[in-house]
């Protein structure tokens, strides 16, 4: 069977284009809100690194840790940076193991657009707790997820078994 190649010349204009507002980062206006954690489901902030509920879950216990220096890429980070943010990588894996029981996890992150990022400027690390059979037709039917917790839920959970 011949590999078929199709043509998508006007992919290129959005490969190429920036941001949709330049400059803007969702993270770092959230970080700079001065709300309280619990507003902003900011599950903890260290030196140079927070673990944060991702707003737009998979599952319940999706969080992400990231920077908090607006940094896009891996090697771009000190050693410092870079250590605390395994280390709070280790740390969101034992909390979310603690709190949801999970069979497995998915760790990792999408770097740059053509990865899949969808804040392709600020570098974070997607934390997601997995269990057998977990795959949701809503997904693929509805275009829609059904998620048993409501945020604040999940806050309070992975928060009550955070490290201090």
């Amino acid at each position: 069977m011949a590999l078929e190649r199709l043509w998508a010349g006007w992919r290129g204009e959005y490969l190429d284009s920036g941001p949709a507002v330049e400059g803007s980062c969702v993270f770092c206006a959230i970080l700079a809100s001065g709300e309280d954690d619990e507003t902003t489901k900011v599950l903890w902030r260290g030196r140079s690194t927070v673990a944060i509920l991702n707003a737009f879950p998979y599952t319940s216990g999706h969080l992400l840790v990231l920077p908090v220096r607006h940094v896009a890429d891996l090697e771009l980070l000190g050693a410092d940076e870079a250590s605390e943010l395994w280390s709070t990588v280790t740390t969101a894996v034992v909390a979310i193991k603690a709190a949801y029981d999970p069979g497995g996890l998915n760790v990792g992150s999408n770097l740059g657009r053509p990865a899949g990022a969808g804040i392709p400027g600020h570098l974070h690390v997607h934390c997601v707790p997995r269990w057998n059979g977990d795959t949701n037709f809503m997904t693929s039917l509805a275009e829609a997820r059904v998620l048993p917790e409501a945020l604040a839920a999940t806050w309070r959970r992975l928060r009550d078994v955070w490290p201090p």
